[in-house]
């Protein structure tokens, strides 16, 4: 497994994204508390686990980048599956995109079930970016500094 092998600066950089993609995801959804936003519903369980694995696998994702890659294949995905995680564990009726297109009773009785489905979308998303981030560093390496 090429994870194994990454030198220290490459898991700093994992740690550090993880990070970055926790706060970027769970200050806005308020699933990490702060006083810059109040939720209007409350936090579901299953928004933890997903935030945790959306922040995992964006900061492995991250650390693929510390190197100059061969190609930077995956980038928009991750965008991709960053904002599918904010989109699934944010508040419903928080959403002015949701709501307005919905309605508010249209963001509780429609948004709301599908939401779990986009958090599992949107680790499937980035967990498919990662192993073709290792698969394409795997085949074609690119030379130690």
């Amino acid at each position: 497994m090429p994870m194994l092998s990454w030198p220290p600066r490459r898991w700093l950089a994992a740690l550090a994204g993880a990070a970055l993609f926790t706060l970027a995801a769970g200050i806005p959804t308020d699933v990490v508390p702060t006083p810059l936003f109040t939720r209007m519903t409350p936090v579901q369980w299953w928004n933890y686990p997903i935030l945790i694995a959306t922040a995992v696998l964006g900061g492995l994702l991250i650390a693929t980048y510390v190197r100059a890659p061969a190609a930077a294949a995956g980038m928009g995905k991750t965008a991709g599956g960053g904002l599918l995680s904010a989109l699934a564990i944010g508040c419903p009726v928080c959403n002015k995109l949701v709501v307005f297109a919905l309605g508010f009773s249209g963001a509780l009785t429609i948004w709301a079930p599908l939401q779990p489905a986009l958090g599992i979308v949107s680790i499937a998303l980035l967990g498919w970016t990662l192993r073709t981030r290792l698969a394409t560093e795997r085949a074609c390496p690119v030379p130690a500094l």
